[in-house]
């Protein structure tokens, strides 16, 4: 099979999925109507509340819930093959993604952009909303090691992309800087795009003449260096780092994936893994479980992702200017995002297999498959670095895509250009997430704690802010210094599709509230319940094989115990929406579609 085909059919899917299904929840099961006011207009502050152009929050809310997840997760998952992977992408993402995120952002608006928690509270009672709240800190905390996890993989023994990543935070700040003193947008982007492409290009040569072995760090190491960013980022000024990086990488996301988009039609390669491995039933060198549930698991953001709820019932919501733009924004962001996930699946699957096995699993596993490298070896002389062993998926995208572009005769002497240009969109992408999670960690941690202690509750006093931005740090460092990709990727897959099926639960009780239709509440209901069997699935899986069965081996039992706190609290929250269901099923006084509240 050839990659336009998969491309052009893929999309082709998307956007009928679009025009009919997005239509039918926007007209028929939302009900949207564009002659009320959004929040936006009612509380109109000029700050949190500002009526937006939809293709301005259409931008927003998709750089905001498109990080690792659609990148990470279809190349990890590649190990089962390149069609189940197809099809979670394409079936999770219209069914189940779309309609969750839709459904999110309307509850949220309905009760003027409030958050999940708060919406839970209203919507289920007081138990679910303080699990909710409870729940989405856990997976927060969690959310951000399986990112970092990532980044360290990507960076480790790699001066040159320690280097080009590096140097983008003084180049953020500066930025910011810049900015705030002369409010010239223009000038500022260009000045700052032209430093990031500097330091992609000199890095080696100021790393060999200048730094030396300095930047060449160890998993541990950067364990330690990245929970210390992110406490910058989190607990300085939004205006210095965070706003600046969040800017600066969103040119470098577009133009990589409409450049890959490109090289794939202009090369055409082949899918060279077979549509299904041996590793279906189990025993992967890259995830150790079966094709289910662990598909479904493994990618994440790419189909359906709970925290794209925290984007849904944060920012977004307090921007939208007409009801009717939750359709693009909402439903279609999450379509695009789908296509993210599937450029990231043909870059992995156009690789030779034993090259992706080389790259994703450790040398003493990789020798144990019986498997011969074909191209890797000449790829990692062009590119400079060591490629076998480098497990986590970035790698893996940056020499897929360096593949793809190097075949274009032009390009063909770049490798190493492609390859390390790849490797920081990656991280600095991902780091962008990293410290934007971590600051609504922050957050989650003040409103949760302020409840005993009062101050914590303003986010403005520096002392709070710096509690809480250290305790968040803290509780994901410690996750991922004592982690492995393996392991924290899986309790981020497990955690991350539990706050999806928290969102379809709510919006299952928001749609039977003011759909005209009962069986309207199908369309939460149908992606519910299979996410919900298959996330509880695989929690029981890895906490019985892996994190309390290997603990021994140096597993931690910290994962085990958290995800047991976590799909006990999803089992809370779930039979509570049930007792909220059957009573208002039965209800003689409820008027279905002329009750609002």
């Amino acid at each position: 099979m050839n990659a336009v085909s998969v491309v052009i059919g893929s999309i082709c899917i998307l956007m009928i999925a679009y025009r009919l299904y997005g239509t039918f929840m926007a007209a028929k099961v939302l009900k949207l109507d564009d002659s009320k006011p959004t929040p936006a207009h009612e509380l109109n502050d000029g700050k949190d509340y500002v009526p937006t152009n939809k293709w301005v929050t259409f931008g927003h809310h998709f750089a905001a819930i498109a990080a690792a997840g659609p990148l990470v997760g279809p190349i990890l998952a590649a190990q089962f093959g390149y069609l189940p992977g197809l099809l979670w992408l394409l079936i999770g993402a219209v069914i189940g993604g779309a309609v969750h995120d839709a459904v999110v952002l309307y509850a949220s608006m309905r009760k003027k952009g409030k958050s999940l928690s708060e919406v839970a509270k209203d919507e289920l009672g007081p138990v679910a909303g303080f699990c909710t709240g409870l729940a989405m800190l856990f997976i927060i905390t969690i959310t951000m090691a399986g990112l970092s996890m990532v980044v360290l993989h990507a960076l480790e023994n790699n001066p040159w992309g320690t280097f080009s990543v590096g140097i983008t935070i003084p180049i953020a700040m500066g930025v910011g800087i810049f900015y705030k003193k002369t409010g010239n947008l223009k000038l500022t982007s260009t000045i700052g795009f032209i430093l990031v492409m500097v330091g992609v290009f000199v890095g080696p040569s100021i790393q060999e003449t200048i730094l030396g072995d300095w930047l060449t760090l160890d998993t541990k190491t950067l364990a330690i260096i990245l929970p210390i960013y992110a406490f910058f980022a989190a607990a300085l000024p939004v205006w210095l780092l965070l706003a600046p990086r969040d800017y600066l990488s969103s040119f470098m996301k577009i133009g990589v994936f409409i450049a890959l988009i490109i090289g794939v039609f202009i090369i055409n390669p082949s899918i060279q893994m077979p549509a299904f491995t041996k590793f279906t039933h189990g025993g992967g060198p890259v995830i150790g479980g079966p094709v289910w549930p662990f598909i479904s698991i493994t990618i994440a953001c790419g189909a359906i992702s709970g925290f794209h709820a925290f984007v849904g019932s944060g920012t977004t919501p307090k921007m939208l200017d007409r009801w009717s733009d939750i359709k693009v924004v909402g439903f279609g962001a999450m379509l695009v995002e789908c296509v993210v996930g599937i450029m990231a699946l043909i870059a992995a699957t156009a690789l030779h297999p034993a090259d992706y096995f080389a790259i994703n699993s450790t040398p003493e596993v990789f020798k144990t498959l019986g498997m011969h490298v074909d191209q890797l070896p000449k790829l990692a002389q062009e590119i400079g670095i060591d490629l076998e062993g480098r497990t986590g998926g970035a790698v893996t995208l940056a020499v897929g895509m360096t593949y793809v572009f190097t075949e274009i005769p032009w390009f063909a002497k770049l490798s190493s250009y492609f390859f390390q240009f790849v490797i920081m969109f990656e991280a600095v992408f991902i780091l962008t997430a990293i410290d934007s999670g971590t600051r609504v960690a922050r957050y989650l941690i003040q409103d949760f704690f302020g409840e005993f202690y009062k101050p914590l509750k303003k986010t403005d006093w520096l002392p709070g802010s710096i509690f809480a931005s250290a305790l968040a740090c803290f509780m994901w460092g410690y996750l991922l210094f004592s982690g492995d990709i393996g392991s924290v990727w899986a309790l981020f897959g497990v955690s991350n599709q539990l706050m999806a099926s928290i969102g379809l639960i709510i919006g299952a009780t928001v749609i039977l509230k003011v759909a005209d239709k009962r069986w309207y509440m199908l369309t939460c209901l149908v992606p519910l319940a299979y996410l919900f069997v298959t996330v509880n699935y695989a929690g029981y899986w890895m906490v019985k094989n892996v994190y309390l069965n290997q603990a021994a081996a140096g597993y931690s039992v910290l994962n085990g115990v958290l995800s047991i706190i976590m799909l006990v609290l999803g089992l809370i929250i779930m039979v509570t929406a049930i007792k909220k269901w059957t009573t208002m099923w039965n209800s003689p006084r409820f008027q279905f579609g002329s009750r609002v509240a």
